[in-house]
């Protein structure tokens, strides 16, 4: 099925029979896409929703005439709406509340604290390892596993600020004060004129901040030229008159990357710099000492009763 007929079915939505059946597929696809992987934001269905093998493939213009970007969007929306599609499956890391905790009691907050306890699993790691990604919808995706494999997130929302990355050094010295610890930094970032300068830009900011001889690596896990054939993702054009790394001949976004892919390519480099079995150990530590909490906040509160 050609652009120009989803175009017209979807985007100028002709009323007719066919209009229907068409949004069903479409909305089945992305069903399908978010049950597989989730949660994964908007931008990374749509670009799954313009693979010419689908049944319903989706124009892969996100602006103007053919928004193929709008309307997968709309369908999104829609389908959390009616109930169809769980809200937990999409990702909007652009957009989040800040909330104030408090506690019933003294003893709610340390039931509370103890299952928030996280052993560190990186005790024993040759190196510290955390993670940079080019965008917040990144982010949104990525979250759960550094958060499963306990390492440091930073989404810089394109070329860092100045502040982000002296809070991120000052974190590392803190970390590192009495280890000497090599830092292993994992990048994730788009494939075009801008991306391909955003880690390196950060990298040379971090090093201004920790010291000529720091012993820093950065590690860009996606996208690079090799991964835009190797998983054929979608391309753009380049900006006109961007003079800006006139190697890079086109552009890919890294939402452009299928989510479980991404999600794959940063686990297994991850895992290079944490010790065997690790988490493991780390989780039978972790299950032991939030029992004894548990204990001592039942304690605490027998003695809080017990007390005139």
């Amino acid at each position: 099925m050609t652009d120009e007929i989803i175009t017209t079915v979807l985007v100028k939505n002709k009323r007719h029979r066919r209009t229907n059946d068409i949004l069903a597929v479409l909305d089945q696809q992305i069903l399908n896409a978010l049950s597989a992987c989730w949660p994964q934001s908007v931008r990374h269905i749509f670009y799954k929703m313009t693979d010419p093998g689908l049944a319903v493939p989706v124009p892969k213009s996100d602006h103007g005439a053919g928004n193929g970007y709008a309307v997968v969007q709309r369908r999104m929306s829609q389908m959390r709406v009616n109930g169809s599609l769980p809200y937990s499956w999409v990702t909007d890391y652009t957009r989040r509340g800040f909330h104030v905790k408090t506690y019933g009691s003294a003893t709610e907050f340390l039931r509370r604290t103890a299952g928030l306890y996280r052993a560190d699993a990186w005790k024993l790691a040759d190196s510290y390892v955390e993670v940079w990604c080019e965008s917040r919808s990144i982010a949104g995706v990525i979250e759960n596993l550094c958060d499963e494999l306990g390492v440091s997130l930073y989404p810089s929302g394109g070329f860092s600020s100045l502040t982000l990355v002296f809070n991120c050094a000052e974190y590392i010295k803190e970390k590192l004060a009495e280890t000497g610890k090599s830092v292993n930094v994992i990048y994730i970032g788009d494939y075009d004129p801008a991306g391909v300068l955003i880690d390196k830009d950060i990298e040379r900011k971090l090093r201004s901040h920790l010291g000529v001889g720091a012993d820093l690596t950065f590690h860009r896990v996606g996208i690079n030229q090799a991964q835009v054939r190797e998983f054929n993702l979608p391309t753009k054009p380049r900006k006109p008159g961007d003079r800006r790394s006139l190697h890079v001949e086109e552009a890919v976004e890294a939402e452009a990357m299928p989510a479980e892919i991404l999600l794959r390519l940063l686990r297994e480099k991850i895992e290079t710099f944490m010790p065997e079995n690790a988490l493991r150990v780390a989780k039978a530590a972790e299950d032991s000492e939030k029992q004894l909490l548990r204990i001592f906040a039942r304690a605490f509160e027998e003695g809080r009763r017990a007390s005139p």
